[in-house]
């Protein structure tokens, strides 16, 4: 499966929409928007995240599956990415973001995760990051505090 970035296009809004509204994805990515079915506040997210950060959109065989990001304030900036469900467990979340790090060159970077979403876990620390310290937060996913691993890439991996 080839996996490639491209820029944003209006026509993936939809997509993403959908994809980020599905429930088993919701809950393990946890850290989720109040009420991601909230169409204006995904619209609204969506202008101000093509505005201020790096986002891609992540194709597989010229599919679009997901998304991918760097985000936030020099020396803090973190990456994110959402894979669509139906092609977890291919390694597109992994190439998708060392994609994203060979065209994001600055570190550090940062990244969070919930502490028990062992696979995108694995996929940051294939990627080089590195655990740098654990935190709890608001999961609206999950509608409770949960444990949380914030990580580091340091350096080039």
């Amino acid at each position: 499966m080839e996996v490639a970035l491209r820029k944003v296009h209006d026509s993936d809004l939809p997509v993403f929409y959908r994809q980020m509204n599905d429930p088993e994805s919701l809950r393990m990515a946890a850290f989720t928007p109040e009420d991601p079915a909230d169409r204006n506040a995904f619209d609204a997210q969506w202008k101000r995240i093509r505005a201020t950060s790096v986002v891609r959109t992540v194709l597989a065989d010229g599919d679009v599956v997901g998304s991918a990001a760097v985000y936030g304030e020099p020396g803090e900036r973190e990456v994110t990415y959402w894979v669509d469900r139906a092609y977890w467990g291919r390694g597109i979340a992994t190439a998708a973001l060392r994609a994203l790090l060979a065209e994001v060159r600055e570190r550090p970077l940062y990244a969070r995760a919930a502490a028990d979403n062992e696979a995108s876990l694995r996929v940051l620390h294939k990627c080089g990051f590195r655990e740098s310290a654990r935190a709890s937060g608001f999961a609206n996913a999950r509608g409770e505090e949960i444990a949380e691993v914030v990580l580091k890439l340091q350096h080039e991996a």
